[in-house]
């Protein structure tokens, strides 16, 4: 255990990794079955029709391979960066894999509740990882001062899954140091209107490496396509560890097509109208006294705690929806449970279903 002097909290070591299936993710949650699906933070009726018509296109090329120069190029400019900082990926799940692989990390750190794909990465390649735990009474803000400061490598998400808490960009910078690599998993801050508090494309931040994903906006989780930027050294250092051609064509020309000033207006407004359906899904949650939310959700989905929540999501299944258990996440318990947000329309027929199961649950 690692006793933070000033709080006193404590920093669960490897010893506890036993009690959080960390490859439990939310499309386990939809596999087989027919259920409206609020487990996976894919946005809806996605890919749109010109992005499914590029794709299409693709396919005549496949004899080729990849040649991801032109994406890359594509993703720099959007970033106001130089190629040289760019490194796409097969999603960003693959970008923890290649750090976790790449980088000598002797005291990494994760700041949980988040993605858990960080820690598992780092396990699997023999990393020693600790925890920092934001607390629900502190509404699972970031505090810099938790972070023990021999840390050299920290993983932060913003907006952070499941929590779906946007931390202040200076509060996350705040991080970093020389010496420590600053990883910040910004896979849904396109699903925050005007990308507010977004590190991407900044350079004044030491050690600072920031993962993109296409897969949730755009509706590519099937494709896998993500990207990585970072100070050119640390792109080099992942990319000698990435296999050959790591991305498809079809991927490559997803990510070239989702960087056009068209595309990010239609991600923009996609943001507005997350925005807007978040917050008629808060309400209605708020109408429940079994329940309470995080409150301060900026992300496409929510977190609410109710009392025998395995049971809950269990009825919710019988009645036509899948939620997302929250106990898998460090931090979290089997009182927890994640939403993502949809439609005016299909969150009404949730929060009749989520009434009808809490009386089945015996609430």
């Amino acid at each position: 255990m690692y006793t933070h002097p000033e709080r006193d909290r404590h920093f669960p070591g490897s010893g506890d990794v036993q009690s959080y299936d960390l490859r439990h993710h939310g499309d386990v949650e939809v596999r087989d079955e027919k259920l409206t699906d609020l487990a996976v933070n894919v946005r809806t009726h996605t890919p749109p029709d010109w992005l499914r018509e590029r794709l299409a296109e693709s396919l005549f090329d496949l004899a080729a391979y990849p040649d991801g120069r032109a994406a890359r190029a594509a993703v720099a400019e959007r970033h106001g960066l130089p190629v040289r900082n760019v490194l796409l990926t097969a999603g960003a799940a693959e970008a923890f894999v290649l750090l976790a692989r790449a980088l000598p990390a002797r005291r990494p750190v994760i700041v949980h509740p988040q993605f858990t794909e960080p820690e598992a990465a780092l396990r699997d390649a023999g990393h020693e990882v600790r925890r920092v735990l934001l607390r629900e009474e502190d509404g699972f803000r970031l505090d810099p001062m938790l972070v023990p400061k021999d840390a050299d490598l920290v993983v932060v998400g913003n907006p952070t899954n499941p929590t779906s808490v946007l931390h202040p960009a200076a509060v996350i910078a705040e991080l970093a140091r020389p010496g420590r690599t600053l990883v910040v998993d910004e896979a849904f801050m396109d699903a925050v209107p005007g990308e507010r508090e977004a590190l991407a494309g900044r350079t004044d931040v030491p050690g600072l490496v920031v993962l993109r994903s296409l897969t949730k906006t755009w509706g590519l989780a099937g494709l896998r396509i993500g990207y990585v930027l970072a100070a050119p050294e640390t792109v080099a250092a992942l990319e000698r560890v990435q296999p050959l051609w790591p991305v498809s064509t079809p991927a490559l020309v997803a990510a070239e097509a989702c960087m056009t000033r068209e595309a990010l207006a239609e991600a923009e407004e996609a943001a507005r109208r997350v925005a807007v359906e978040r917050a008629h899904l808060l309400a209605g949650l708020a109408e429940f006294e079994e329940i309470r939310t995080v409150a301060a959700a900026e992300g496409p989905f929510v977190l609410f705690r109710v009392e025998g929540a395995d049971v809950v999501r269990s009825r919710l299944r019988g009645l036509g929806f899948a939620a997302r258990r929250g106990d898998t996440f460090p931090g979290l318990g089997r009182q927890w449970l994640r939403l993502a947000v949809r439609d005016r329309a299909t969150t009404n027929r949730f929060l009749q279903a989520l009434d009808q199961a809490l009386v089945m649950a015996g609430h």
